[in-house]
């Protein structure tokens, strides 16, 4: 429930539209729901602007599709990470406009109906094996109503294809870059632009690349100032965090 949706409650409350009772029960889910095995913060939305996210990873199909279920009848947006195709068809089962993005293993539903900031998030990847992470971070911050662009596959080992879309890098409200190897790809991003740069460093690599720790490790050593770095294969977090900050830039 939105701060817009509890005025309008309050308002039919007023005009005698509605019961106390109605309100009173309305206000008693407002804060939580116990379902057992999970308890649902209906609050944040309130507190944060966006709902609570699912993160299906340990969770069965089961208990995600029924989390969903009480986030989304709620009309509130819905955003389940790290889902397999088997959670997928759970929720289906109870929210059948519900979508699956495969390559993010991602699921949405009551995605905005329009773009709620002026600026633009760009998601650059330095190569194509980073694309599931950056689309995840696309869809995350697609989500929380902002207009996002992508940049795939233009990282340092053929940096030509990064500098021939330097326009695009300036028009950017926020840039989300997504590398693996050595993750040398945000400090040059970093160099070249004046706003905020969200590193995501990503498993992809051969041996020494550790599974992500090398480029983890060259992120938060950036020479470019004004890049923050989030945990390996965090594109969820890249994606919230830029929404944030797009938010704030009006």
């Amino acid at each position: 429930m939105t701060k817009e949706e509890l005025i309008k409650i309050l308002q039919k409350f007023r005009r005698g539209k509605i019961s106390e009772k109605s309100v009173l029960d309305k206000i008693a889910t407002l804060r939580f729901e116990s379902l057992g095995f999970a308890t649902i913060d209906h609050h944040r939305q309130l507190r944060q602007g966006f709902p609570e996210v699912i993160l299906c990873e340990g969770k069965t199909p089961k208990q995600t599709a029924e989390i969903a279920k009480k986030i989304f009848i709620r009309s509130e947006p819905l955003l389940a990470t790290r889902a397999t195709r088997q959670h997928f068809i759970e929720i289906k089962k109870r929210i059948s406009v519900a979508r699956y993005h495969a390559t993010a293993r991602v699921v949405t539903a009551n995605a905005p109906k329009k773009i709620l900031y002026k600026g633009t998030i760009l998601v650059v990847t330095g190569g194509t094996s980073d694309i599931p992470v950056a689309d995840e971070a696309a869809i995350t911050a697609t989500m929380f109503g902002n207009k996002v662009e992508k940049l795939y596959d233009v990282g340092v080992a053929g940096i030509h294809r990064l500098l021939s879309h330097s326009e695009k890098l300036r028009r950017a409200s926020v840039i989300i870059v997504v590398a693996g190897m050595e993750g040398a790809l945000p400090s040059v991003v970093g160099g070249l632009v004046d706003v905020p740069v969200i590193a995501v460093p990503t498993s992809i690599g051969y041996g020494a690349s550790l599974g992500g720790v090398s480029a983890l490790l060259a992120m938060l050593n950036s020479c470019a100032s004004g890049v923050t770095v989030v945990n390996i294969d965090n594109g969820f977090g890249a994606g919230f965090a830029a929404s944030l900050i797009n938010k704030l830039r009006g």
